[in-house]
């Protein structure tokens, strides 16, 4: 069998690139701009789906027996657990607020170009109330441990949100 000249074989890798998403003109600057891009794109839909998927997990808490929130009250040093009803719907509304926002965050995670609107808003909101978190951690004397685990992880995750989301191309 005679052996493929090398001009012929250069053709033929021009023509099939090894990833087809990349055109085999692209040169080098457009090559990096395009991976950039999908990195952006690949982190905003993990990052999504992680606070998501976690955020979900607050609707056990809907459902879960007084006695479960009564434990953790008390395992978490923070006295007995007032059993007056609007305690209980409060608890059970946060959950339920968390699980809403849980299932929004996936659903966009879907498709996040054409979301990009929506996922600035979530982000601002996201950071918005993060800070708002803080301030009602203070106001009601919250452990300082549960403070600075709680309002600034929020804003981080917010700001995190509104970088990739801005930086998202068609």
């Amino acid at each position: 069998m005679p052996a493929v000249p090398r001009w012929a074989a250069d053709i033929a890798a021009r023509r099939e690139p090894a990833n087809p998403s990349i055109p085999t003109h692209a040169t080098k600057r457009e090559w990096r701009a395009m991976t950039a891009a999908q990195t952006t794109n690949r982190t905003l839909k993990l990052l999504l789906r992680l606070a998501g998927g976690s955020m979900l997990f607050a609707m056990i808490f809907v459902v879960a027996p007084e006695s479960w929130m009564i434990a953790i009250h008390e395992a978490l040093d923070m006295g007995t657990l007032p059993t007056v009803p609007v305690v209980g719907y409060l608890a059970r509304s946060l959950s339920a607020f968390y699980a809403m926002f849980g299932g929004l965050f996936l659903l966009v995670s879907f498709d996040v170009v054409r979301h990009r609107t929506v996922l600035v808003y979530l982000s601002w909101a996201t950071t918005v109330f993060g800070a708002v978190v803080i301030g009602i951690d203070l106001f009601e004397g919250m452990p300082t441990s549960w403070t600075l685990s709680e309002g600034p992880f929020v804003i981080l995750f917010g700001l995190a949100l509104l970088w990739f989301s801005t930086r998202l191309t068609d």
